[in-house]
């Protein structure tokens, strides 16, 4: 059974976030009797996260004693009668502790799944959201359409031929881990990649995902502020800039105004500064014909969807929803 004293302490820490504001915090002391079993400790940690309102406890516990195990979700149920050393139950029980002061998964156990890729992350880039996904979906659909548009030009078939055979280019702007930019490589040889981000230590994660995936000799990474590091046009723009309001900043989940990156969420006023400037740029650096995707706030589609027409008035402009059916993605083709 794990014993819990929670104790509101005194001091301020800055949570190693970057944007860098000092917040209270409260110290949790929880530990587990020394012999317990992986279901022990599993059920135990589920229980306490649970009753401190995380939205995700079982599955918390798991990547965290997984982690420390170096096992599977699977494995773990597999071994619930094996006892855990001192060592690695005094890890689950640090690990658990911050995870009680909010501190995001991701960032416990260092890495995020997205579009089937394991990326390193940590306080330096925004964790990858599931919903991010469908931005890679779009990227590829235009990708391949191009590439069988090449395909028919190079036979004859129409198209324009002296776009034949070259690859699509495609850059994507803020791109913090290199997600996108990395999940798109590594879906299709029919792109050459650049990902962009005005965070020097974005980059810097962003590298060593490119180096774990085999990926950084088909994604360049240009540091610089959107699309102005761009030496030519490109085909594709994708882009996942911030778009929450500042006034909303205070009211997100403490996993995340605690934590992630401000600089990666905050788009001013209204959540749109960074998108419109993209928006202002974008038409001297798409291509004719080409494509800008951009996501965006539940609530933000006709806003957005009205800044790109101001700046695309021949241009096919309409607004994409997730699988929750909410505004997602505003899709530009020029």
């Amino acid at each position: 059974m794990a014993n819990y004293n929670g104790t509101t302490t005194n001091k301020s820490a800055i949570n190693g976030r970057s944007n860098g504001h000092a917040v209270p915090v409260i110290q949790y002391s929880w530990q587990l009797e020394q012999g317990s079993t992986v279901g022990v400790a599993l059920h135990a940690a589920t229980r306490r996260l649970k009753g401190r309102g995380i939205d995700t406890p079982k599955l918390d516990s798991e990547l965290m004693l997984g982690y420390i195990l170096g096992w599977t979700r699977a494995q773990l149920y597999t071994h619930t009668d094996r006892p855990l050393s001192d060592q690695e139950r005094r890890a689950f029980e640090h690990l658990v502790e911050r995870r009680l002061g909010y501190e995001p998964v991701a960032y416990l156990v260092g890495q995020k799944s997205f579009y089937g890729l394991e990326l390193f992350v940590d306080h330096r880039v925004l964790i990858p959201r599931p919903e991010t996904e469908l931005l890679v979906d779009l990227a590829l659909d235009v990708i391949m359409q191009a590439d069988q548009i090449a395909a028919r030009a190079a036979n004859g078939n129409g198209g324009d031929p002296a776009r034949s055979g070259l690859p699509v280019s495609v850059a994507d702007v803020g791109t913090g881990s290199g997600a996108v930019s990395l999940a798109i490589a590594a879906n299709t040889h029919a792109a050459t990649v650049c990902g962009i981000d005005i965070s020097p230590e974005a980059l810097a994660v962003a590298h060593a995902n490119a180096q774990r995936h085999q990926l950084h000799d088909r994604v360049q990474y240009l540091h610089g502020d959107l699309l102005e590091p761009l030496a030519s046009s490109v085909d594709v723009i994708v882009a996942n800039l911030p778009y929450i309001a500042r006034h909303e900043w205070n009211s997100l989940a403490p996993d995340i105004a605690q934590f992630e990156p401000s600089l990666a969420l905050v788009g001013g006023a209204d959540g749109l500064d960074v998108i419109r400037r993209l928006v202002s740029q974008a038409p001297a650096r798409l291509r004719p014909g080409g494509m800008l995707l951009m996501e965006i706030g539940a609530s933000q589609g006709a806003a957005v969807a009205s800044l790109a027409r101001e700046q695309f008035p021949n241009a096919f402009v309409e607004v994409v929803t997730d699988y929750a059916y909410h505004d997602r993605i505003v899709r530009v083709q020029t």
